[in-house]
C-alpha cells in the first residue's frame, strides 16, 4: 500500500517548490522509486524534477477522440495505453501528469481518468507525491479521498494564513479522510513564525508545522528553471524539508 503525501496551495505560494523537495528527501532517503503526480493543468512539477513531460492524461483522452478505436482494442485498453506512454521514468522517480483537460473548463472526465491512473499505479510504489492544481477549488474535485498526510502550503502573509484555515475547512466539508495535517508556510524571514499560524495550529488540529525561510538559492533556481534534485542538501529550506520527510518515514 502506497504512503501518500498530497500538496494543495494557491498559485505562487510555493507548493510545487515544496513537492519536489519532498521528492527529492524520498528518494535521498532510499524510499524509491516514488511516484510523482502533477494534477495541476499548469502543469509545472516535470520542471521541477528535472523531466520533461511529453504527454499528459488530458492528452491522451483528446487523442482517442480523435483517433477512435479498432474492434480489436476497447476505449478502456486504449486509454490504459496512452496513460501508461505518458508517464515519465527518471532515477528514483515517475511522473505523470493532468495537463488540459478536453473541452473549455471541462475537467470531469480528465479527472476521472487520473482517479482511476492513481489507483492502478499508486500501489506500484511506496511513496506518492501529488501536486493538486492551484486554487481552493482543486480540493472539490476529489481526485483523492483519502491520504496519510495532507499538506496545505501558504506564504506568511495574513491573507495567506487564512488561506489555510479556508483550505482546511474545505477539505473538511469535501470530507477528504487524512491521516496526518501539515501546515507549510513559505518565505518566512528571520526565522520569524507569524503568530497567527499557531492560532490556526490549534483550529486545524495539525500535526507538523514547515517554516521555510525566505532564500536566495531557491530564488536562483527558480529563476534559471534548475531542477530542485540539485538543490545542496545544505540549502536551509532543504533542511527543513528533510526534517518533514524524515519525520513522516
Amino acid at each position: 500500500m502506497s504512503y501518500m503525501i498530497a500538496v494543495t496551495g494557491k498559485g505562487g505560494v510555493g507548493k510545487t517548490t515544496f513537492c519536489s523537495l519532498v521528492v527529492k528527501n524520498l528518494i535521498e532517503s532510499g524510499k524509491t522509486p516514488v511516484l510523482a503526480i502533477d494534477a495541476d493543468p499548469n502543469s509545472c512539477l516535470d520542471a521541477a524534477l528535472g523531466v520533461k513531460v511529453a504527454n499528459t492524461v488530458g492528452r491522451a483522452r483528446e487523442d482517442i477522440k480523435q483517433e477512435g478505436t479498432s474492434a480489436n482494442i476497447s476505449k478502456k485498453e486504449l486509454l490504459q495505453i496512452k496513460v501508461n506512454e505518458s508517464l515519465v521514468e527518471s532515477n528514483g522517480f515517475d511522473l505523470i501528469a493532468m495537463g488540459r483537460p478536453e473541452g473549455a473548463g471541462c475537467y470531469c472526465y480528465a479527472n476521472d481518468v487520473l482517479k482511476a491512473v492513481i489507483a492502478d499505479l499508486s500501489g506500484q510504489y511506496p511513496y506518492v507525491v501529488l501536486d493538486n492544481e492551484a486554487g481552493l477549488e482543486n480540493l472539490s474535485r476529489r481526485i483523492v479521498q483519502k491520504v496519510n498526510v495532507m499538506a496545505l502550503v501558504s506564504d506568511s502573509s495574513n491573507a495567506g494564513l487564512e488561506t489555510l484555515k479556508r483550505l482546511y475547512e474545505l477539505a473538511v466539508e469535501m470530507e477528504i479522510q487524512y491521516d496526518k495535517l501539515a501546515l507549510v508556510v513559505n518565505r518566512v524571514r528571520n526565522d520569524r513564525i507569524p503568530a497567527k499560524l499557531e492560532e490556526i495550529k490549534n483550529y486545524t488540529k495539525a500535526n507538523y508545522i514547515i517554516a521555510l525561510p525566505d532564500d536566495d538559492g531557491i530564488a536562483e533556481f527558480a529563476e534559471t528553471n534548475r531542477s530542485f534534485l540539485e538543490l545542496p542538501d545544505d540549502n536551509p529550506v532543504n533542511i527543513k524539508v528533510n526534517g518533514f520527510v524524515r519525520g513522516i518515514l
